[in-house]
């Protein structure tokens, strides 16, 4: 997945400066992007993802036709460093007020992750998610989830109008029932190749969650450009005698394919608009701010949220008794256990894994497909509550609770580790979506 970047030069043709410059830029950005032959400025190559001015020139002030009639963002990497110069801003400013979009980015980093979102929007043309789920809303708890937009055809719609991606709907049945019918000796011997920390499993527990990742490979290689799966796994339970917690994990350290806890489509591209450009630690989970009191604690069955200053500002992570699904390559601790919700199968697992503890940022993207919303939080540790529905769950601190409740868009959230706002800022600017910043 790399972008295509077409370098271009001014009428006054292009000097010792600039060659350096594009030898130098393809040495930086050899993981990232194809950068083409330099051209004039005017010439046109087809199949570019954004223009590249290597040199910004005086001239750019009287070349804004040629560079607008390209329709493509304009990237300015013009220092030795893999950014901009400082004394481009001028030029930048200049080029942003005739309506271009202009990317000037001030790390070498940031660079990358522009280039990163610009292949992702590529890419995403004509790609796939593959979910499974027969009648949504009408299982398990079906008071909570007969909700949820995600399951409209709406939402995929708007996924696909706004980026191309296709939502592959098949049977959780069929698929459940295909890794029912799978020999405890092709799993047993898939597991062989495997070190993956286990405590307190039943090995015909543990057989069938890997059934279900040899199932879920199977419906995968019958694709091609799948970037993430998910199952209505909760909501529809009875179809399975296991969950998918541990496929998603092995799925995406083998095949780097992101992961849907119940079929959410919309936490999904959100996890995908956050590790393609970003290539940081993902995950989904619920939030349950300590502003929503009872109606938050209800649900997880624990009589309190832990003592802190300020609990307004604080929320708790959990999602199916652990923190959520957080794939070992992220992980700072990684476990497989047995169940703890009481709606899904006996024979069923969960996984008990920790991001590292410090700066995340919360994004979601909205229903309409056009607009994100993000948030600064700290992960200042983890807090157990034995025998409720979060065994292990995160405390999270955010800058402003009240404004985090009211503008939040779902009780699932995606969380990107670090602080990454101002680098989202470029993202949402490459999807053209709107960022609403918390």
């Amino acid at each position: 997945m790399k972008a295509t970047l077409l370098p271009v030069y001014f009428a006054s043709g292009m000097d010792a400066e600039y060659r350096e410059q594009v030898l130098r830029l393809r040495e930086f950005l050899r993981n990232e992007a194809e950068i083409t032959d330099p051209v004039p400025l005017g010439n046109v190559v087809p199949g570019v993802d954004a223009l590249l001015f290597p040199q910004v020139l005086g001239e750019a002030y009287r070349s804004v036709a040629a560079i607008q009639a390209y329709r493509l963002p304009v990237l300015i990497v013009t220092s030795p460093f893999g950014t901009m110069n400082m004394w481009d801003w001028e030029i930048v400013t200049y080029l942003k007020a005739q309506g271009l979009s202009v990317f000037a980015p001030y790390s070498l980093e940031l660079t990358k992750t522009i280039v990163r979102a610009l292949a992702l929007k590529r890419y995403a043309q004509g790609a796939k998610f593959l979910v499974f789920q027969d009648n949504p809303g009408e299982g398990m708890q079906a008071e909570i989830f007969k909700r949820f937009f995600w399951w409209e055809e709406e939402c995929r719609k708007n996924i696909a109008e706004t980026f191309g991606i296709e939502v592959v709907v098949k049977s959780f049945r069929e698929l459940a029932q295909k890794a029912q019918g799978i020999p405890d000796a092709a799993a047993s011997a898939e597991w062989q190749q495997w070190d993956i920390p286990v405590a307190g499993v039943p090995e015909r527990s543990l057989w069938s969650a890997v059934k279900m990742y040899l199932a879920l490979r199977e419906e995968l290689e019958k694709h091609e450009n799948v970037l993430g799966m998910g199952i209505n796994c909760l909501n529809e339970s009875f179809f399975s005698d296991t969950t998918p917690c541990l496929a998603w994990d092995m799925l995406f350290e083998r095949y780097g394919i992101l992961w849907a806890c119940e079929a959410d489509i919309l936490s999904l591209l959100t996890e995908c608009l956050m590790y393609f450009p970003f290539r940081a630690p993902v995950m989904m989970t619920n939030i349950y701010p300590f502003l929503m009191g009872e109606a938050a604690l209800r649900h997880e069955r624990i009589e309190r949220f832990p003592d802190v200053p300020e609990p307004e500002h604080h929320a708790l992570l959990a999602h199916c008794g652990y923190f959520g699904i957080v794939p070992r390559p992220f992980a700072q601790s990684f476990c497989v256990r047995r169940k703890v919700l009481r709606i899904v199968d006996e024979n069923a697992i969960a996984l008990d894994a920790r991001l590292p503890e410090g700066s995340v940022t919360l994004v979601k993207l909205h229903p309409s497909c056009k607009k994100m919303v993000a948030a600064w939080g700290n992960l200042e540790g983890y807090v157990q509550y034995p025998g409720s529905d979060c065994e292990n769950g995160a405390l999270l601190r955010v800058r402003d609770g009240y404004r985090l409740v009211e503008g939040l868009y779902s009780h699932h959230v995606c969380l990107l580790g670090g602080a990454r706002i101002p680098e989202l800022r470029s993202v949402a600017r490459v999807f053209g979506l709107e960022l609403e910043e918390l």
